[in-house]
């Protein structure tokens, strides 16, 4: 099969990606849409004439955040809904208010990294409750609207983030919440990042008949709230920045983080196409064929996205 890409730079502007699409008429939500890439991601959505919903957990932050989308592109296209990730009776009230109004584009940006060791609300371990699993009921709870959102010649899109991160560990079957086992805040990190890929293979395979593609997306580096739980002597021996702060060659701007979820969201290139692993504005070559890219065998299995769509069934209650 032929690699899919958009022919450009890695360090295209999300805004770039979307300046020659009219998606007047068209909805979108946004996880995490108040900071970070996922604040890049609504404003060039919602520049190119999008509604975009910022699904978020703090108010205040998310009406600031639409707030400056709508007096950066001149029109009132952002608004805020309240979601806690982390708890699945708030992701569930989040689907109830959304109902089954049409919705074109659901893009899972929001996550925790390396946090320590803590559990949600629903004792679930919080990197791949929040990462995984909320996302998991917001998608199939949303499924309705995403399949009244597909129209003729154009699907509904689910795009799921993941990130290189997925390398350091599939799926721990045995011991998934980190129950008996020792914590490590990466691996856990690792486990919630192969998640989402799965996620979005299991969930195209589900959903591709019904007018809804699904993709997984490698954001790229990028110095954003993400980084919130690790030290700067950490970043520092990482690699990630110097000693005076500079964050090192590759890293790019939140703008340049956001391009490919948009390519995810409205590339015509991906008209149709879903169960990847797309990562610099194109389809994600086998982990070892590119220096520190690509996509593990273990987070496009398919038995794998069974295995976890079954478990994730059975932690949220809910089941198609």
């Amino acid at each position: 099969m032929t690699r899919i890409t958009a022919g450009l730079s890695p360090f295209t502007d999300a805004a770039e990606i979307a300046e020659d699409h009219d998606l007047t008429g068209r909805t979108a939500i946004v996880t995490g849409g108040a900071t970070g890439i996922g604040v890049e991601t609504a404003k060039a959505l919602a520049a190119a004439g999008a509604e975009v919903t910022l699904a978020v957990r703090s108010r205040e932050a998310g009406e600031k955040a639409a707030a400056q989308i709508n007096a950066d592109i001149g029109a009132e296209r952002a608004k805020v809904g309240m979601i806690d990730l982390s708890s699945l009776a708030s992701v569930a009230a989040f689907v109830s208010a959304w109902g089954d109004a049409p919705l074109n584009m659901l893009i899972n940006n929001a996550g925790v990294m390396a946090c320590p060791q803590t559990y949600t609300v629903d004792d679930l371990e919080m990197q791949i409750g929040t990462n995984h699993f909320g996302h998991f009921l917001l998608g199939v709870g949303l499924a309705r609207a995403l399949m009244n959102g597909a129209e003729e010649g154009r699907t509904a899109r689910l795009v799921s983030l993941s990130s290189i991160g997925h390398r350091r560990s599939g799926i721990n079957w045995d011991d998934v919440h980190y129950r008996t086992r020792p914590y490590d805040k990466w691996e856990s990190y690792g486990q919630s990042k192969t998640a989402n890929s799965l996620f979005a293979v299991g969930f195209h395979r589900r959903f591709a008949d019904l007018g809804i593609t699904a993709n997984a997306v490698m954001p790229g580096g990028i110095m954003t709230p993400l980084q919130r739980h690790l030290p700067r002597e950490e970043m520092i021996a990482m690699g990630w920045m110097n000693e005076e702060g500079v964050v090192r060659e590759g890293f790019k701007t939140p703008a340049q983080g956001a391009s490919t979820s948009v390519w995810a969201a409205i590339g015509d290139e991906l008209e149709g196409v879903g169960g990847l692993y797309l990562e610099n504005l194109s389809q994600a070559l086998p982990w070892g064929e590119e220096p520190n890219a690509g996509v593990m065998a273990h987070a496009l299995d398919p038995e794998g996205a069974e295995r976890l769509w079954a478990l994730s069934e059975d932690t949220t209650g809910v089941k198609l």
